[in-house]
C-alpha cells in the first residue's frame, strides 16, 4: 500500500529489508510532518503484526513520529525457532539486523533526514541496546518494554549513549531485577518504569495503554531534530 503527498497525511509502505541473505518484511507509515522514525524490535516468537506493537505504534504515530514495524527473522527461520527457541536469543544477529534496517532507512533519500528510535520487546529489548552501543548517536532514543536488556552484557550497557527508557509490568518480578541490574549498568540518560498491577505481556487494562503513552512521550522528547534541541 502506498498513501502519499497531502500534508498531514501518513505515507504508508510495505517494504523489503536486505540484511545479509535474508530479506526481512516490514510496514514502514510515517506522518507527513514527522521528525523521527522508531523501529520495532519484536521479542520471542512474535513477528511486526503483534497486536501488542501494532497498538503501541498508533499512539506513537499520534504523538508525530513514524514507525518501523519489521520481521527480525525470515518465514523460515520462524518456523525453525518455533522448535529450537534458538534464534530469538541470539541477540547478535537480532542487532545486526536492527542495525541493518536502520542503514537502510537512513539511505533512503525521503527518510534519512529522520532521527532514529527503537521500541524493543522481550529479547527485542536486548537487541535494541546492542544495536544502540554500535550505532551511538545515531540512535536518539531506545524504549525497553518487557524486555531483556541484561542480555546485551555489561561491556554493551555501559556504552549506550542513546536516552533510554526501561518498562517493566509490577507483577514481573524475575524481568524486574533483571531490568534493575541493567539499569546499574547504564551511563546514558534514563529512566526505569515501572506500571503497577502488570504482567510481562501487560494484558491487564489500561497497562498496554500506559506502557504507549510513556514510549510516544520518551519519543517525543528525544527525536526532534539536533539543531531544534540546542533553540529550545
Amino acid at each position: 500500500m502506498s498513501n502519499t503527498g497531502h500534508a498531514g497525511v501518513e505515507r504508508a509502505h510495505d517494504v523489503q529489508i536486505t540484511s545479509g541473505a535474508a530479506t526481512l518484511a516490514g510496514d514502514l507509515n510515517v506522518p507527513a510532518s514527522a521528525q523521527g522514525v522508531v523501529l520495532f524490535a519484536h521479542g520471542s516468537g512474535s513477528s511486526r503484526h503483534s497486536p501488542r506493537n501494532q497498538y503501541v505504534a498508533r499512539v506513537i504515530r499520534a504523538a508525530g513520529v513514524g514507525t518501523l514495524l519489521f520481521d527480525l527473522l525470515t518465514r523460515e527461520e520462524e518456523a525453525v525457532d518455533i522448535y529450537t527457541r534458538h534464534l530469538r536469543f541470539d541477540i547478535g544477529l537480532l542487532a545486526e539486523r536492527l542495525v541493518d534496517a536502520t542503514n537502510w532507512l537512513k539511505q533512503t533519500d525521503e527518510l534519512g533526514r529522520l532521527r532514529v528510535g527503537y521500541f524493543g520487546s522481550s529479547t527485542g529489548g536486548g537487541a535494541a541496546l546492542v544495536a544502540a552501543a554500535e550505532l551511538s548517536e545515531e540512535v536518539g532514543a531506545v524504549v525497553s518494554r518487557g524486555g531483556r536488556p541484561d542480555l546485551a552484557g555489561s561491556d554493551v550497557l555501559q556504552r549506550v549513549k542513546s536516552p533510554t527508557l526501561l518498562v517493566v509490568g509490577g507483577y514481573d518480578e524475575p524481568v524486574i531485577k533483571m531490568n534493575e541490574e541493567a539499569y546499574a549498568w547504564l551511563r546514558c540518560e534514563k529512566e526505569l518504569k515501572i506500571v503497577p498491577n502488570a504482567s510481562h505481556l501487560f494484558e491487564e487494562p489500561g497497562t498496554l495503554e500506559e506502557v504507549a503513552r510513556l514510549a510516544a512521550e520518551w519519543f517525543q522528547k528525544h527525536l526532534q531534530p539536533r539543531a531544534n534541541v540546542a533553540a529550545e
